[in-house]
């Protein structure tokens, strides 16, 4: 189900234009998901973040609860890729990751029109991703200890 986010401010910034309480804010919710939830320590925030474009979202309230980031071509991967998706633990369930993953793909089709896009997605959400037109081009690998395969969608 997907409720109408008229009430969420959407951004994407490159890293050097992102604000101090902006870096800190999805800094935050992103080690909350990927490190504290998932019981997964490892390196969450990385050089690639430097080179990244950080797509976020704020609820009408301050708080952020979407945050991914879009790595361009060359440094993940030929294609662009987009990564470290995640959604706030309230607001699951509503359609969001939905919209973010929609607004990625939007914003690479806007800045790489030629580029395919590839990720690495958590095997638990395949059905998700090839909602959105990705598909499976990788066998199952371990990243992490969560399974994983690699996903690509094409330029169109």
């Amino acid at each position: 189900m997907e409720k109408n986010y008229d009430d969420i401010i959407w951004t994407i910034m490159h890293f050097d234009d992102l604000s101090v309480n902006q870096l800190f804010d999805l800094l935050e919710l992103r080690t909350r998901i990927f490190v504290l939830e998932q019981n997964c320590p490892y390196q969450e925030v990385d050089v690639k973040d430097k080179i990244a474009f950080h797509s976020f979202a704020y609820n009408k309230s301050g708080k952020m609860i979407a945050v991914a980031r879009i790595l361009p071509p060359g440094i993940s991967y030929d294609e662009v890729s987009f990564g470290r998706v995640g959604i706030d633990l309230e607001s699951r369930g509503k359609g969001l990751a939905h919209l973010l993953t929609r607004n990625l793909i939007a914003f690479i089709s806007s800045r790489y029109p030629t580029k395919s896009i590839r990720i690495s997605a958590q095997c638990y959400l395949i059905e998700f991703y090839e909602k959105h037109n990705f598909i499976k081009v990788s066998k199952e690998y371990d990243e992490d200890g969560i399974p994983h395969i690699e996903m690509l969608k094409s330029s169109n």
